[in-house]
């Protein structure tokens, strides 16, 4: 038998003394089957209740996990859910406020993907005392400095997801910060062709045989996933994107610490410390983080062991597993209280939207994915002078003067749903930073 090491006895030596951590999953899609199906496999780890609006979904993961046909059961409050987690089986709920009030539910994951819903069982997790690993950067990035702000005041942990690439890219960051280098740019290779007129009916097929959903394929293909993950790494490091969109070169694995660096070392960017991604091969599914040592002697030692060419060197993490690595997060913040990422209380950068077509007076936009809409990363000075609407807030806002296509929603043309949660959020966080301030 193979001993365990690290991380993995750690966690096993937790599980003897206090019994597995257990998990509340909001969101039972193709991120929250993995998140059930990987914690079967896991030792010290365990699915306590799966939320969602009904129960079809839930009972599909569990099955595909492996269990018994009895070992998901309804539940419609949080006594069920406790009564459920006691005797040992997984808890199928539709009710978001019970997963969180649950006493035997230790952290809560939010693998919905909604602003909006993010929002509310992230602050409920927080209100009942219960960590919450947020699997929904639209949320983060929108209101995650309040929600980590509420989280540290209530004593509990908020933090992004291990294996998403904003995580992934952030272990490599700290690697590096941690040799004594400097941090040039960092991001992900793009997973799938850009296409930013992408609309969610010229996938379905493709989507079908991804058993995923076209409006979640297309906000990665039209470049929307991108720009929100890329702004979640900006507001966790100081790290900006160096133009409004990013450059998104088609810089491969072999090449990309010459082309992601300053035009004074040979690259296309204006300044160290950028945000950015690549289109070209070798990189994705991978993340990266281009770097420059401080000394001739390291750069030496660092071309002398193949890393690259220098002065700029790319260190590459070819993969990252997403949802599969969420666990981690969720353990580790009970075990240690520890977040994997969280925001600063200061950002730097925002995730805005361009619309994709003529945008009408009298129109409610649609959710992320769809045809009105993408993702558009900027610095946040430049938003604030743009008076840019955030990504988060675009769904369900009323387009009040035309947009062309091509154009910036902003808070002139477009009015944000005032009765969303999210919505109220954020402008009590607008507020408190004085952001449209004259």
């Amino acid at each position: 038998m193979i001993e365990r090491i690290g991380f993995a006895a750690e966690l096993a030596a937790y599980t003897d003394r206090h019994g597995p951590v257990t998990i509340g999953l909001a969101g039972a899609g193709q991120m929250g089957t993995d998140i059930v199906v990987q914690i079967a496999l896991m030792t010290g780890i365990r699915v306590g209740a799966v939320a969602a609006n009904g129960p079809r979904r839930p009972m599909q993961a569990i099955a595909m996990a492996g269990y018994d046909d009895d070992h998901g059961v309804a539940a419609a409050n949080a006594s069920d859910i406790d009564r459920t987690i006691k005797a040992g089986r997984i808890a199928v709920t539709d009710d978001l406020g019970a997963l969180c009030a649950a006493g035997r539910i230790d952290v809560v994951v939010d693998a919905t993907g909604s602003p909006e819903i993010g929002t509310f069982l992230a602050l409920e997790a927080i209100r009942n005392g219960k960590h919450i690993v947020m699997l929904n950067v639209e949320a983060d990035i929108t209101v995650g400095r309040l929600l980590a702000r509420k989280a540290q005041e209530a004593g509990v942990v908020y933090t992004g997801s291990a294996g998403d690439e904003p995580a992934s890219t952030l272990e490599l960051i700290s690697f590096a910060q941690s040799l004594g280098m400097e941090v040039v740019a960092a991001g992900k290779g793009k997973n799938n062709p850009l296409r930013h007129s992408a609309i969610p009916e010229e996938y379905e097929a493709e989507a079908r045989q991804r058993d995923m959903n076209a409006r979640m394929l297309v906000e990665f293909i039209d470049g929307s996933k991108t720009m929100v993950e890329m702004t979640a790494i900006a507001n966790c490091t100081g790290l900006r994107p160096d133009v409004p969109g990013m450059h998104g070169p088609e810089a491969t694995g072999d090449n990309l610490g010459q082309v992601l660096c300053t035009a004074e070392d040979g690259g296309i960017l204006s300044k160290t410390g950028c945000v950015d991604y690549t289109i070209g091969k070798g990189v994705a599914p991978g993340v990266f983080c281009v770097v420059k040592p401080r000394h001739p002697r390291a750069i030496e030692r660092m071309a002398d062991l193949k890393v690259g060419p220098g002065p700029c060197f790319a260190l590459i993490r070819p993969f990252h597993l997403t949802s599969l690595e969420t666990p981690l997060s969720a353990a580790r913040a009970v075990m240690y209280r520890r977040p994997d990422m969280v925001p600063v209380d200061r950002p730097v950068a925002e995730c805005g939207a361009i619309a994709k077509r003529d945008l009408k007076p009298g129109e409610m936009l649609g959710r992320i994915g769809e045809a009105d809409y993408r993702g558009y990363a900027m610095t946040w000075d430049d938003a604030r002078a743009r008076r840019a609407l955030p990504l988060g807030l675009v769904e369900k806002a009323k387009v009040v003067r035309p947009v062309k296509a091509g154009e910036l929603v902003t808070h002139d043309n477009c009015a944000p749903d005032d009765s969303l949660l999210v919505t109220r959020m954020r402008a009590e966080l607008d507020a408190a930073d004085g952001r449209f301030a004259d």
